[in-house]
């Protein structure tokens, strides 16, 4: 790691100790040179990079100073049970369906960077040549996996573009992974609390449900594999990195015990990585990088990074690779030829990982704004989870009575998402989830009108 690297991950977990608060000034770049025994240009990379990130800011003829972090008052408590065999419950769509900044775990795109991918479908455009006349491949345009391998290699993570198949979406990936390795009537294990999507996709598709308890520093994981040794499970689907709806990450050592748990029960794992590129400080590795014997799916798209219109996704299926293809080719044509090409000029100018910095910088400012208020009007009861990236926050208020509360949320058009939706069991009924993905100032009437109606059903 270079040496500017290390000294700014030194700074951030003083901040995050709490040995220095907002507003504090830090050293000037020429005494912190002399402190640190570096060059000046040393120092002053080490800066940029915290500026980068959102943890100091520069004030003009001031200097650096500490930026605005939030650390919420207490964590929810995560249920507690013994896991068993369930049903999924189908929520039918509703013809009147509320869209709000704080319901769909979603964010923007600057208009800077949608200039640059227009260019980019402009020169896909002028490329396509013959294959306009011709159906997408069943796998993928070769230019879009080889550079998805290209730009995941830069984060230390490692395949070839012949491992790597395009989908329509994350959910379609995670969809045709199931079909791969379970049956109708099986049991799938899942987090507790889990997307409600991948909930009612387990239900559309029959199957059963074991829920398994989230902890700090992810799931249950002894619960796991009693389920594994005893084989009541075909196979499971976890979103490791930020995951929706409470914002936890797998710890690395859950990572890799889940990797080690898949390959020595012989068990198919899916790992939805939707998020795994919107960390606000570190860039985390998947479960797949410790998967030795190709027992993980790892699926994630471009649906929460860049866009959810283009439902472009990936997935790498390891040794189920033939099994993938097959299902996925029964059920679709492939994904739109001149997109999977825009997308891959998106990579390979360079703006798409330009895009990302960016993002992750915006998506800190609005977690810490979003958390500052909420801190500030919710009851004093109510904890709030951590994210370190992603775009949802989970927050409980004991007291909460979330059926009456929606209820009144929709006379008001107001848009979040009840606790009860991310499970199969009686759980989660003083829980919210809401999205922060969006600017503060965007979402700030939405987010009194929420506090108002919390205290009214609290």
């Amino acid at each position: 790691m270079a040496k500017y690297r290390k000294l700014a991950d030194g700074i951030i977990q003083t901040i995050k100790q709490g040995k220095v608060t907002t507003g504090d000034k830090l050293p000037s770049l020429r005494q912190f040179a002399q402190q640190h025994g570096v060059s000046l240009s040393t120092a002053i990379s080490c800066y940029e990079e915290l500026e980068s990130q959102g943890w100091i800011q520069a004030r003009p003829k001031s200097g650096y100073f500490i930026a605005n972090y939030s650390k919420p008052r207490a964590t929810p408590k995560w249920a507690q049970f013994q896991s068993q065999i369930t049903t999924a419950t189908l929520h039918p769509p509703s013809r009147q369906a509320i869209s709000g900044l704080l319901g769909v775990a979603s964010t923007t795109l600057s208009p800077s960077y949608a200039q640059e991918l227009q260019r980019s479908f402009k020169r896909a455009t002028q490329r396509i040549g013959e294959r306009l006349n011709q159906y997408p491949s069943i796998i993928g345009e070769a230019v879009l996996r080889s550079s998805l391998a290209n730009h995941f290699q830069k984060l230390g993570i490692l395949f070839s573009s012949d491992d790597v198949v395009i989908t329509s979406g994350c959910l379609s990936a995670i969809k045709t992974a199931i079909e791969c390795c379970s049956e109708e009537g099986d049991a799938v294990a899942i987090s507790s609390p889990c997307f409600n999507g991948i909930i009612q996709l387990l239900g559309y598709m029959k199957r059963k449900v074991i829920e398994i308890p989230s902890t700090d520093q992810g799931i249950d994981l002894v619960q796991l594999e009693t389920h594994l040794k005893e084989k009541t499970i075909a196979t499971a689907v976890f979103c490791t990195s930020f995951t929706n709806p409470h914002g936890i990450t797998m710890s690395a050592e859950q990572k890799q015990k889940l990797a080690w748990l898949a390959n020595h029960y012989q068990t198919p794992i899916i790992e939805d990585d939707v998020y795994i590129e919107l960390g606000h400080f570190d860039q985390p590795l998947p479960a797949k990088h410790y998967d030795t014997q190709g027992y993980i799916f790892w699926c994630g798209s471009f649906s929460k990074s860049l866009s959810p219109s283009y439902r472009v996704g990936w997935c790498l299926p390891g040794r189920y690779s033939h099994e993938f293809i097959n299902h996925l080719a029964a059920g679709n044509h492939g994904v739109a030829t001149t997109v999977q090409l825009a997308l891959a000029d998106f990579i390979d100018s360079g703006q798409y990982a330009k895009h990302l910095k960016n993002k992750r910088v915006e998506l800190l400012k609005i977690r810490q704004d979003y958390m500052s208020y909420l801190e500030q009007h919710l009851p004093n009861n109510a904890s709030i989870s951590d994210p370190q990236g992603g775009l949802v926050m989970w927050v409980q208020v004991p007291t909460l009575n979330t059926k009456t509360l929606v209820i009144d949320a929709a006379k008001q058009h107001l848009d979040f998402r009840v606790g009860t939706l991310f499970s199969t069991l009686n759980l989660y009924h003083d829980c919210i989830r809401v999205n922060i993905g969006h600017p503060f100032e965007r979402a700030r009437d939405d987010l009194t009108q929420l506090v108002e109606l919390i205290h009214q059903h609290s």
